[in-house]
């Protein structure tokens, strides 16, 4: 197995190796290993001293900024005050200036005192208790050899570990799943305590010792799982699950956020009572000896750990599980389930999880049960979230720039909040933050702040144009200022304005007059009458294109930003030019009304800008929602078609910006037939979503469109909103094709 070792960042160390209960699903005492019979019952000051040495080595060679420790056993607490302090002195010590040190314990909570906890107050030691719900269902495996129940003791650990002097250390509760076990009466239990976070765990079995299935349902613990999801989310998810957390965040396009789940490599090695360092401790399970790795702290590094063939295996992420599982399309939230479950005699662990149906349905439950975000079905909402995203970038670049834009930038931002005082003035600044192509020059200033280009504070300084601009909108009279570059006056959304020769800079003033504003440079250079919408000497306004039937689009060809598309932006257009486009666009638009009506509402709905462009390439930039760069042609069904694909990718573009459609893009790879070479799913999802559109004007698009639909639809990478959204693709897909039957 090739690639760097992952480094270890969580380390479970075995201070006692005995309990105090008989805990009949115990997968250490009760499993297949029992290496526990010849461990030394504490763990000794030489190989505590040892663990810690090693900890320090292993989080300085890889610049560790943090390590966790989780104290285990057997019942960690057998060890005693005075053990465990010499434990937390030892590693507090060692790992001092090097690492922050996250220690843990995990207890069954039997011998929980005061003591202990002033202990663990001292050195941050967060406490995790296990406990399987109420006292029915505690009792029917948490019992002590003598079949006494330890319910109350376990509830009186929880009761101390609520008490405000330590709730802090509290990291809450573990609970083994019985499905013989009422659903609701658990999770109710649980959730009474208050616990910071509920952690459900499967009981840990194989192939070869399958878990118990009272009724024989393949997915008896995903059924009961749901049961619990649904009154969870009944009582409004008072308490994380972290099992339904990872889910949901997976499902999500996010991390998993246990080992049981996700593909996540393995970064956790534990040290037994005796020094011997083994892998994770639920591989106890599967056969005697799969935990051991035949290194110990005396005389290994956890690096000669990590490079051992049975970690490394479960460091390769999706080509670590099996076939099976690699082409499965949950595969993301469940990761092929716990190393340990995946276990047959016959051929290791090369295998899906013994639970495999029961992570299927729970996932599959999961999602069916999980929001969408609402921008994903509704174009307002994707107007509104959109609008959040510029505002949002705005504070963003006021944060980053942290007074570097002194007295200018002050100024503007006094009149950000004058216009957002105002219903009038607050329309104006949505009106210019909405503009495409402000998304353009946020994200611009933005990056060349955090890269620290030169001319970087300058940029975000047009920030007083952007107001200027919006200033004029509201009508309200307000006189402001504003800056011109290279003798050029830009009012974003409004028009530019020649105020000098190329190559100067000054600031002018802007005040109201009747159904304009008048400029005048603060140098007393000259001053200037503007009327709205309408050409004069030195000003271009942004031309308002349309007819009768068709909607009002702003034609911005004088826009610094409006240069991110594919192909270049044209120069200013003459007003024959201007007359054609208006002329071309009114019988693309008739012809796209007539053959997609749905289409033509949606884009009227969300369309705002129109960019000419010219044939060539070009870089392309990101830019805001309902912008489109078009190419002329006096061929009105190609305008139409060219109009239709931009407001479809425009419109996909504004749903990535602001949910995650899919996730792990470029692991697999996908071949429509459309096309010679395979792609990823991203390029799969863009183009299916525009040729579905297209196909509503020209059925040649339809070739090879189901298909494509079919394989996004049993892919892995796609998230909720992702199936929300290729499912409305179908839905699509279905009427055109009536259409073209009719």
């Amino acid at each position: 197995m090739t690639g760097p070792l992952v480094p270890f960042r969580e380390i479970v160390l075995k201070v006692h190796s005995r309990c105090d209960l008989a805990c009949d699903h115990c997968y250490i005492y009760e499993h297949a290993d029992q290496s526990w019979r010849t461990r030394p019952k504490t763990i000794s000051d030489e190989a505590v001293s040892w663990a810690a040495r090693r900890l320090a080595e292993h989080a300085s060679a890889h610049a560790l900024d943090s390590m966790s420790v989780i104290l285990h056993g057997g019942e960690p607490l057998l060890a005693g005050p005075a053990r465990l302090r010499r434990v937390c002195e030892e590693l507090s010590a060692a790992l001092n200036g090097i690492a922050e040190l996250d220690l843990r314990i995990h207890t069954n909570g039997v011998q929980l005192s005061p003591r202990y906890l002033d202990l663990f107050d001292e050195f941050g030691v967060r406490v995790g208790i296990s406990l399987d719900g109420d006292r029915t269902a505690n009792d029917r495996h948490r019992r002590f050899a003598d079949g006494r129940t330890s319910h109350p003791l376990v509830l009186r650990a929880v009761e101390l570990l609520r008490q405000e002097r330590y709730r802090h250390l509290d990291l809450g509760l573990l609970c083994t799943i019985d499905i013989e076990n009422d659903p609701h009466a658990v999770l109710d239990a649980l959730v009474g305590l208050e616990p910071p976070l509920i952690d459900f765990l499967l009981p840990h079995a194989t192939w070869d010792e399958p878990p118990p299935r009272p009724d024989g349902s393949e997915t008896a613990y995903a059924d009961w799982l749901l049961k619990v999801y649904d009154r969870w989310q009944e009582r409004g998810c008072p308490v994380p699950v972290r099992l339904f957390s990872s889910v949901l965040s997976t499902l999500s396009g996010g991390p998993s956020l246990t080992e049981s789940l996700g593909l996540a490599p393995t970064d956790l090695v534990v040290v037994e009572t005796d020094g011997q360092l083994e892998q994770v401790d639920s591989l106890k399970s599967a056969y005697d000896g799969a935990a051991a790795t035949g290194f110990n702290v005396f005389s290994h590094s956890f690096d000669d750990v990590a490079a051992h063939p049975g970690v490394r295996a479960r460091q390769l992420g999706l080509a670590g599980v099996s076939e099976t599982c690699r082409r499965c399309p949950v595969v993301r939230s469940c990761g092929g389930g716990l190393y340990t479950h995946r276990y047959r005699s016959a051929n290791d662990f090369d295998n899906p999880s013994v639970y495999c149906r029961d992570l299927e349905a729970l996932v599959r439950g999961i999602e069916t049960r999980a929001p969408v975000h609402p921008a994903v079905a509704d174009g307002a909402e994707l107007l509104d979230a959109q609008q959040d995203l510029t505002r949002t970038l705005l504070a963003g670049l006021h944060a980053d720039l942290d007074g570097r834009g002194g007295a200018r930038w002050d100024e503007a931002w006094d009149l950000a909040g004058a216009l957002e005082a105002s219903e009038e003035g607050a329309a104006g600044l949505d009106h210019v933050l909405a503009h495409p192509y402000t998304r353009t020059w946020l994200l611009e200033a933005l990056g060349g702040l955090r890269a620290d280009r030169p001319g970087a504070v300058d940029e975000a300084l047009r920030l007083p144009d952007y107001l200027a601009a919006a200033a004029v909108r509201s009508g309200l009279g307000l006189s402001v200022r504003a800056d011109y570059r290279d003798g050029r006056l830009h009012l974003p959304t409004l028009g530019e304005l020649r105020v000098g020769r190329e190559g100067e800079h000054g600031t002018v003033g802007l005040r109201p007059a009747g159904d304009g504003f008048v400029v005048r440079r603060d140098d007393g250079g000259g001053e200037w009458r503007v009327l709205d919408g309408v050409d004069s000497p030195g000003w271009s306004p942004v031309r308002s294109l349309g007819q009768d039937g068709t909607p009002r689009f702003a034609l911005d060809d004088v826009d610094p930003y409006r240069d991110c598309f594919g192909a270049p932006a044209l120069p200013r257009l003459g007003r024959a030019a201007a007359e054609e486009w208006e002329a071309g666009l009114a019988e693309a638009w008739e012809l796209l009304v007539r053959e997609a009506p749905a289409h033509a509402a949606a884009a009227a709905g969300s369309l705002t800008t129109l960019t000419p462009l010219a044939a060539g390439q070009h870089e392309e930039r990101p830019h805001g929602y309902g912008t489109v760069g078009l190419t002329w042609t006096d061929d009105a069904k190609q305008l139409a078609l060219e109009l239709l694909g931009g407001f479809r990718r425009t419109t996909l573009r504004a749903l990535l910006d602001v949910t995650d459609l899919h996730a792990s893009d470029g692991t697999w790879t996908y071949r429509p037939r459309w096309r010679e070479e395979a792609v990823p799913f991203s390029r799969l999802l863009a183009e299916t979503h525009e040729r579905v559109a297209l196909s509503a004007l020209d059925p040649c698009f339809m070739d090879g469109i189901e298909e494509a639909l079919g394989m996004m639809g049993s892919a892995a990478e796609p998230t909720v909103g992702g199936r929300h959204f290729i499912a409305a693709l179908k839905a699509e897909v279905k009427e055109t094709r009536d259409k073209w039957a009719e």
